[in-house]
């Protein structure tokens, strides 16, 4: 005989146990049902470990979907402001880091305690380690056919998140089950993501693994697809494949497959102007003029990769090599040839189709009591926070909504 709940929340992550409180607040009948066994690893390793819970400045402005008014109603309701009083109800200390991220003082446990304290306020149901086989619409909502017996649900919320990071229990779930009810998906990839090159391209680069610097970097679009480029000035770390650190991460999800991404590595100065300037009064030589303004690991990597003696010396230079120089540097153009994937992506960008749901309850337009939450929506936020305030906002838009 299958238990009855006025609903069931698949997926008790971040979204889903921020929707299964507020519901269950509201005196819903609520399960929440995980098929992992150790609870909310998405949000135990954020942040190092710190989560990164909200970001004081989010907005519709720093989140991508193929529509991006989608996210305005349920961010405007439920705000960082709001989750922050949330954090200060439970007396969680905290604090602001770099460009208005929120990270606990200790521990990322501190935010799985408070949400498991929430679901226990609103007296929600547990089913965890169970495993969903499948979903079958009912009379009277939807029949969960669990490895721990069956459920019957007035209403079924996927909150199953994304492709990224499968080793702590990622899978395609929240897709099988859009595409079951006929729901369309924007086509999944990897986002917040270290981008790789070519072996043979960056084999000179390869020895500056380990350096990192602040940057200014920006990417366009292929001729033909709407715009989508974008700009940061984050840091960029060099790894052994290619290039990783907050810097990249931003950019990889604007990033499309074929198109260049262009970097200034020393974004307060015009290169090629202060070396030109300098050609009549700085006796150096190349290497350890340009190991003034960068790592000179970095310097004598840039020479050697772009063809220049590095024991030249700077009055000696032709101004249009002094020119070619400083293009490599401020406009250092590379095309990557992908990324590392899912296993490093800390989000996945696309998914269910926002034309599929409402904006104000997330609900899907043609399965009345079918809803999508949290990652496996296409709404993917900026690094530093943004991806936890969607999933707050939209797992209460739909809490309060059920």
């Amino acid at each position: 005989m299958a238990e009855r709940f006025d609903v069931a929340v698949i997926g008790a992550g971040a979204a889903g146990m921020m929707c299964a409180a507020a519901a269950g607040q509201r005196g819903r009948r609520v399960v929440l049902i995980d098929h992992a066994g150790k609870l909310a690893e998405k949000i135990r390793i954020s942040g190092g470990g710190r989560c990164n819970f909200t970001n004081v400045n989010a907005g519709p402005a720093n989140f991508l979907s193929e529509n991006p008014h989608f996210a305005k109603s349920a961010l405007s309701r439920y705000t960082p402001q709001d989750f922050v009083a949330l954090v200060k109800k439970h007396r969680i200390a905290h604090h602001e880091k770099h460009k208005g991220q929120l990270f606990c003082d200790e521990s990322a446990e501190q935010i799985i305690g408070m949400l498991k304290a929430e679901c226990s306020t609103g007296n929600v149901h547990w089913r965890m380690p169970a495993k969903v086989d499948t979903i079958e619409q009912a009379a009277d909502g939807f029949l969960v056919h669990t490895d721990q017996g069956d459920i019957e649900a007035g209403a079924v919320v996927i909150a199953t998140g994304g492709l990224s990071i499968p080793k702590i229990g990622a899978t395609d779930f929240g897709y099988r089950i859009a595409k079951q009810f006929g729901l369309a998906i924007v086509e999944p990839r990897p986002a917040l993501v270290p981008l790789t090159f070519d072996e043979a391209q960056w084999a000179p680069f390869a020895p500056l693994s380990g350096i990192s610097l602040a940057v200014d970097v920006e990417t366009g679009t292929l001729k033909g697809r709407k715009a989508t480029g974008a700009r940061f000035r984050e840091d960029l770390l060099f790894t052994h494949r290619g290039l990783s650190g907050p810097a990249i991460l931003q950019i990889s999800s604007f990033w499309q497959p074929g198109t260049p991404i262009v970097l200034n590595l020393l974004p307060e100065m015009d290169v090629a102007q202060e070396l030109i300037d300098g050609k009549s009064t700085i006796k150096k030589q190349l290497a350890n003029v340009l190991a003034q303004w960068l790592p000179s690991r970095l310097a004598d990597g840039l020479l050697a990769a772009h063809g220049f003696d590095g024991e030249a010396r700077l009055a000696d230079m032709q101004d249009v090599q002094l020119r070619r120089l400083g293009a490599a540097i401020n406009q250092w153009t590379i095309t990557p040839n992908g990324s590392e994937g899912y296993r490093k992506a800390e989000v996945t960008r696309g998914g269910v189709d926002t034309k599929e749901l409402s904006q104000q309850t997330m609900m899907a337009n043609k399965v009345p009591g079918l809803y999508f939450i949290g990652e496996a929506v296409d709404v993917t936020g900026w690094l530093g926070g943004y991806n936890f305030q969607w999933a707050w906002a939209s797992g209460m838009a739909a809490g309060l909504a059920i």
